[in-house]
């Protein structure tokens, strides 16, 4: 028995004794009031990014089927429904564009041509809600049709160097548009120096890089392929995402994207490595973010619509989990849901 679990007092007769307390830590939970006022960690609708999905035509309004609650939207929708978040007080979204395998070669040109999907989302979005912080995924998966995030060479291997061009063209497209941030998550080396060097070189010093600093090879990531259609035709990704079982590779990665200039770094999936995001919290003073991704979300709305658990109290203890291991913000699909959820609250 420890000291503070001790407790020795006097006696009418002055002969001391002792009894034994416990440490009573139950006290500070005793009260909702009591409980507010010590909750160590908070989930604000200001610090969730709501990932979008843009698509080609007018008052579309795409089912994904594994994202429930989910949409490909229309640039009018779009504007609708980023007015709607915008109103429930979260502050920033995340473009990409879906590309019917008509508009995707082996190149990815869509990526890189003046006036495509998602530089009129962009113009338009800027225009209606210039409040609203508006990042773009920068990679090239949803352009090509072999599915890569980088081009490929004549022996069907990624063309580090030659992708870091079409990369930098793209984040001047989108920063040309209006972008706040650009958000490379193709996982070359080198891209956050080529892109920083070439959004300054051409007038844009105040867009930001979100760097995928840590995107790890994961099975998490199927819905979202599905609804982008930018599964891999062939091969896999493991030579230039992250191994699973890849720690100190992780924070190496985190340091050289500081390096070249990232103004905020984004660990994938979320989940599964919160140690990771732990880690990389230790390691530097530059906002982190972490990717609730598609395949986390789909099974907390699968098991919800199942009667398995409740999955609005299931959501917000995986994004307040996610803020505890030391995410500044959460790129989560269930962002409109928790924020809904937390205006309720008041």
């Amino acid at each position: 028995m420890t000291d503070l679990m001790q407790k020795t007092t006097k006696s009418p007769s002055s002969q001391s004794f002792s009894i034994d307390l416990p440490i009573r830590l139950r006290r500070n939970r005793k009260s909702e009031a009591i409980r507010s006022m010590l909750q160590e960690t908070r989930l604000h609708s200001s610090q969730l990014v709501a990932p979008c999905f843009v698509v080609d035509g007018n008052h579309q309004k795409q089912i994904i089927p594994s994202m429930p609650g989910i949409h490909r939207l229309s640039i009018d929708f779009l504007i609708k429904e980023t007015i709607e978040l915008y109103n429930l007080g979260i502050r920033a979204i995340d473009l990409f564009a879906y590309n019917p395998i008509e508009k995707k070669d082996p190149y990815g040109s869509e990526a890189i041509r003046p006036g495509n999907l998602l530089q009129q989302a962009l113009f338009a979005l800027k225009k209606e809600i210039p409040e609203m912080c508006v990042m773009v995924d920068i990679a090239l998966d949803p352009y090509t049709d072999h599915g890569h995030d980088g081009l490929l060479n004549d022996k069907g291997e990624i063309d580090n160097d030659t992708t870091l061009q079409i990369l930098a063209k793209m984040s001047l497209l989108a920063a040309d548009a209006g972008a706040d941030v650009v958000a490379p998550s193709d996982m070359m080396d080198g891209r956050v120096a080529y892109i920083r060097e070439a959004l300054d070189r051409n007038g844009f010093t105040n867009v930001n890089i979100l760097s995928y600093a840590v995107k790890f090879v994961s099975a998490f990531y199927s819905p979202f392929r599905q609804a982008l259609d930018s599964a891999p035709k062939v091969g896999d990704k493991k030579t230039y995402q992250l191994n699973p079982g890849n720690c100190r590779e992780a924070l190496r990665e985190c340091a050289l994207d500081e390096s070249e200039g990232a103004d905020m770094l984004l660990i994938k999936p979320a989940l599964p490595y919160l140690d990771i995001l732990a880690k990389v919290r230790q390691q530097t003073d530059l906002p982190i973010g972490a990717y609730h991704v598609s395949g986390e979300y789909a099974m907390l709305m699968a098991a919800a619509e199942k009667g398995w658990i409740n999955g609005d109290r299931a959501l917000e203890e995986c994004l307040l989990s996610i803020k505890r291991a030391g995410a500044d913000f959460i790129f989560t699909y269930g962002a409109k849901r928790m924020a809904e959820i937390l205006k309720s609250k008041g």
